[in-house]
């Protein structure tokens, strides 16, 4: 007999996500994953266009929406529940201003924050816990998503001539040196 031990592995029974909770979680991930893919295509236009400053902002929301998908896509694998990743769909890449550039980010927020409530109201209906805790961070980061947003489409219409829109690129290059509104990471 060989020297190899065989450990006998107690499986713990996953628990079961109701169906309709699932179906929101899969279309959510996959939503985070275009938004990323969108935020790519919103910093390539910027940094074509010098400005800097945004590119790497947008850079930095690309990388926060793939974080947000790799957390659905944790608690969806910790449930046993296998995500369904799709083919995402070609981001919006003309726009003519940046004005145009920040007002796509804030409709993809809100469309996100559409997106997260549809998983919430799912997961209330069918009395799933896990899914609603999950759910909450989504909500409270929603706010700071959307309050950013909105800001930036309120100082880029304020910027009206193409001096002060160098001036708030600058900005935001030292805004990201800094982290100044960074909110720790709950873990």
């Amino acid at each position: 007999m060989s020297d190899c031990k065989f450990y006998s592995w107690i499986i713990m029974p996953k628990s079961k996500i109701p169906q309709k909770v699932v179906e929101e979680l899969n279309r959510q991930f996959n939503q985070e994953l275009a938004a990323a893919h969108s935020y790519l295509a919103l910093s390539v236009w910027c940094d074509v266009r010098n400005l800097k400053g945004f590119g790497k902002f947008f850079v930095k929301q690309a990388g926060e929406e793939r974080m947000h998908a790799e957390r659905i896509l944790k608690h969806l694998t910790d449930r046993g529940v296998t995500a369904e990743v799709t083919a995402l769909p070609a981001p919006k890449q003309e726009f003519k201003t940046l004005l145009e550039i920040a007002q796509q980010a804030q409709a993809q927020e809100h469309a996100n924050t559409l997106g997260i409530n549809a998983v919430y109201e799912a997961a209330v209906a069918a009395k799933d816990f896990p899914a609603q805790v999950l759910m909450h961070w989504f909500i409270n980061e929603q706010v700071e998503e959307e309050d950013w947003s909105t800001e930036m489409v309120e100082r880029v219409q304020a910027a009206t001539c193409a001096g002060s829109q160098g001036d708030l690129d600058r900005h935001i290059e030292r805004y990201l040196e800094q982290e100044v509104r960074e909110v720790p990471d709950e873990k």
